[in-house]
């Protein structure tokens, strides 16, 4: 019995078809939805613990530990691609931060991959689910965990942003980060609405996948089926088999691979035999390179020995001959003749030879550092070995060394700006030698040193005036991740000249800069964990988002110096001079101020919680909405500070100076302003919880609306 064939009114297709426009348009609404949900989700997962990370990081009464490592290597791999700065070296953390990190960085990648397991096996995501969207492949099934990767990996995400990688990395928005987000937002919604075609718009990670969303809210009419309700039942049933159909007719990879097998032999094989003939080139091309360097070497070796004939004491040769045999062996540029010249340089005694070594090897230039620091670490051995006594063997080997730096000077000047990868790391350039003895000065002013390794180096009383220590690198843009920085950790610069020189995040952990000299220096994001500036001038100094944890800053004069955001938790700057310095926003918890000059210095905002502020001159001080919980201020002078909006709850005020007394009129030879004009501004702030408050001070402070039980 053949089954009644049902025709419909042209009324009835018309309402069909707006019918099926308008659950098309509410489908797309909810599948957008679904996916903003579960980016939201994720985001969510991951923003949550790194904010109470860094509210964890700003208290000071929590141990200090190095940051993870999995964080600074996910860092460093984050930054490469998006062309971040990075921080390099030691980077500490409050305990908690460390955990909360990390978990702000698992958090995320395990709500992906539940996501995925749950679209690849059920269908949906739990947004999903809640907004009745649900993903099928041909057979109408869940997809499974491979099409799911290829949707989701590849498809929806790889793909869009890829190309929005390669217009923003290649175009005039490089490297502004916002224009790559929103290039990527605008890719990923692109993509996700869809490309038209006679079966209707389906996204590119669905034809990826071959896969389909549809309505999960047609699975309820199921039910009608049961009750009777043939024309809910009819409706769903129509809507599946669709689905279905399309699925069948819509070509896809696979299917395209199964229906054409002879195409797909042949693509195999031109694959194959372009990776042979590819690979026998290349062969032929190494084995051409390899006979032309063997050849090359021989030639060297042939050309060196002749050379090192001429240069025997027996040789019979002159001054002249020698001098030419010299300048053409630094132009081998060989291993064997480097060590030959760095050899010659420590035993030749004839002034006008040594003179001429020193310009071959400066001719061979950076390549000749390794060797002259082996040379150099030798005879500084040496030296040591001679004892401090000043005799004529010390006189001889000091004399040496001398030569020895005086040839690595030379080349670092010549070669400004191509010393990227230099390592004089432990390499004695400074002068530390006995009184009386004759010492050897390092000059290298306005040059280009970024990209050298001056680890553990000894600099000391060298001039590095105007010089760079940093460059934007191959991108030519600064705050890349192709920066190229000098690395100048635990080097020893005492009493060294470093004025207006370029020490932008430059590393220098546990550097000692004591007594040495850097006015108008750029310092901004230099990482100087527990460094050594004593006495130092850093007046005007550029130090906005540096690292200076632990730092030793007593007796530095830090006048004008713009100190904005700096990181100084548990600095010693006991007797500095901080004069109209700039500490805006700074974490200055746990710092050790006792007896500084902090006058007109703007400390806004900053956080200086159990600070030492003891005995200190915070004359017309700025600290706007501060954090001054627990802070030390006994016999401290706030004349004239501005602590509206401070927090002072802890703080001790014993012997501090909020309004000097009257000026004895008996006194005729000293002057001092109105008082109302030198007075601490502290309306509005609240003293309640604050500690040693004497009955002078609450008077004046009850008088200048504070706020305090004991105010009427």
């Amino acid at each position: 019995m053949t089954s009644p064939i049902v025709r419909r009114t042209s009324n009835q297709s018309g309402q069909s078809k707006k019918s099926e426009r308008a659950n098309s348009l509410l489908l797309a609404s909810r599948r957008f939805a679904a996916w903003a949900a579960e980016i939201a989700l994720v985001v969510t997962s991951g923003l949550i613990p790194f904010g109470l990370g860094v509210y964890a990081n700003s208290r000071s009464d929590l141990n200090r530990v190095p940051l993870n490592p999995v964080l600074v290597v996910t860092e460093r791999a984050i930054a490469r691609p998006l062309a971040l700065p990075v921080s390099y070296g030691i980077r500490n953390v409050a305990w908690p931060t460390n955990i909360l990190w990390t978990i702000a960085l698992l958090a995320p990648v395990t709500l992906s991959w539940w996501q995925l397991y749950l679209l690849a096996k059920t269908g949906t995501t739990i947004p999903k689910r809640w907004l009745k969207v649900r993903v099928i492949n041909e057979q109408g099934k869940p997809p499974g965990l491979g099409a799911v990767v290829i949707r989701e990996g590849v498809g929806r995400w790889t793909v869009p942003i890829s190309i929005a990688y390669l217009l923003w990395r290649y175009s005039f928005a490089f490297p502004n980060l916002g224009l790559f987000t929103f290039l990527s937002l605008l890719m990923i919604v692109g993509e996700g609405i869809g490309l038209p075609s006679r079966r209707g718009r389906r996204a590119l990670h669905d034809q990826l996948a071959g896969t389909y969303t549809v309505d999960a809210l047609l699975a309820t009419n199921k039910q009608a089926q049961s009750t009777g309700d043939n024309d809910e039942a009819e409706e769903w049933q129509e809507g599946e088999e669709l689905a279905l159909v399309q699925a069948n007719q819509s070509p896809n990879l696979w299917r395209r691979i199964q229906q054409n097998p002879n195409l797909t032999l042949f693509g195999v094989g031109l694959t194959s035999m372009t990776a042979v003939l590819a690979t026998l080139i290349g062969t032929q091309v190494y084995i051409q390179i390899q006979q032309s360097q063997r050849a090359t070497k021989q030639i060297n070796s042939q050309q060196f020995l002749e050379l090192v004939k001429q240069l025997t004491p027996n040789s019979g040769a002159t001054d002249e001959q020698r001098q030419s045999a010299i300048l053409a062996m630094g132009g081998v540029n060989d291993p064997q003749s480097i060590k030959f010249l760095a050899d010659l340089l420590v035993s030749e005694t004839n002034p006008s030879l040594l003179d001429t070594i020193q310009q071959a090897l400066t001719t061979v230039g950076p390549q000749a550092i390794p060797e002259l620091k082996n040379k150099n670490q030798f005879l500084v051995g040496e030296l040591e070995s001679a004892g401090s006594t000043a005799t004529k063997d010390r006189e001889l080997r000091q004399g040496r060394l001398q030569r020895n730096q005086q040839t690595i000077n030379k080349i670092l000047s010549v070669y400004s700006g191509k010393m990227e990868g230099v390592d004089l790391s432990s390499t004695q350039l400074g002068q530390s030698g006995t009184p009386g003895s004759s010492f050897f000065n390092l000059v290298l002013d306005n040059l280009d040193l970024s990209g050298v390794k001056f680890k553990s180096a000894n600099l000391n009383l060298a001039s590095f005036k105007g010089s760079r220590f940093r460059s934007p690198g191959e991108d030519g843009r600064w705050d890349t991740y192709d920066d190229i920085i000098a690395d100048l950790s635990q080097a020893q610069l005492q009493q060294a000249n470093l004025t207006d020189a370029n020490l932008s995040r430059v590393l220098m952990n546990r550097i000692d800069l004591s007594r040495a000299t850097l006015n108008r220096a750029n310092l901004s994001n230099a990482r100087l964990y527990d460094a050594k500036l004593n006495s130092t001038q850093l007046v005007g100094a550029d130090l906005r988002n540096a690292v200076l944890e632990r730092a030793s800053l007593t007796g530095a004069d830090l006048g004008d110096a713009k100190l904005n955001e700096a990181n100084l938790y548990a600095a010693r700057l006991g007797r500095a001079t901080a004069i109209g310095t700039q500490l805006s926003f700074a974490n200055l918890t746990n710092t050790d101020w006792q007896g500084a000059d902090l006058s007109g210095a703007y400390l806004d905002r900053a956080n200086l919680s159990n600070a030492n502020l003891s005995a200190t001159r915070l004359t017309g001080a700025v600290l706007r909405s501060a954090q001054m919980e627990n802070v030390n201020l006994q016999n401290a002078d706030l004349s004239l500070a501005d602590l509206r909006g401070a927090n002072v709850a802890g703080a001790d005020f014993k012997g501090a100076i909020l309004a000097p007394s009257k000026q004895d009129p008996a006194d005729q030879f000293v002057q001092t302003p109105d008082l109302g004009s030198v007075s601490a501004v502290v309306q509005g702030v609240d003293f309640s919880q604050a500690k040693n408050l004497d009955a002078k001070q609450l008077a004046y402070l009850c008088t200048q609306g504070a706020i305090h039980p004991r105010c009427p």
